[in-house]
């Protein structure tokens, strides 16, 4: 995790992120999962039209296979059966294309996950940042001689 301004960070692993005690997800954080969730459907409807077409495919060999009695007639259909294939390789693209377009309009900009820390855990961290400046300071002071009183003069 890291502050906005970039000047305190500390590394926490995902267990952190799930407690709501220690931190909680921003709201564009679940805009970010809703995104990704549609993302995914997406990607699954575009599977599911390349599986479909390859067994159009498969159901179409086989039917030529079974109608390769006359040849005379096979030359004219494997012409018309070329045509349809390309047409179907068409839709399939475009199908493809539609969804990828939808997809890339719908998909946000994931970028960095942002939460909010919980008020107890964030007033830790400037305290103890507090402090640290505070010792830099200390020490600073005492590492100068002129910080300090001057010695007693012997005269009584």
């Amino acid at each position: 995790m890291i502050t906005p301004d970039n000047k305190d960070f500390f590394y926490i692993c995902t267990g952190h992120l799930v407690d709501r005690g220690f931190c909680q997800p921003d709201a564009g954080e679940a805009a970010a999962t809703a995104a990704l969730k549609k993302k995914e459907e997406f990607d699954r409807e575009i599977e599911a039209v390349k599986k479909e077409y390859e067994e159009k495919q498969k159901i179409k060999k086989e039917k030529r296979k079974e109608k390769g009695k006359d040849k005379e007639k096979e030359k004219e259909e494997t012409k018309t059966e070329e045509q349809q294939d390309k047409d179907d390789e068409k839709v399939k693209d475009d199908k493809i294309k539609e969804l990828s377009q939808s997809k890339d309009q719908a998909q946000v900009d994931l970028g960095p996950r942002i939460f909010t820390l919980n008020k107890n855990f964030h007033q830790m961290r400037i305290d103890r940042i507090r402090n640290i400046e505070q010792a830099k300071r200390n020490r600073e002071r005492l590492s100068n001689p002129a910080n300090f009183p001057a010695p007693p003069s012997g005269n009584p």
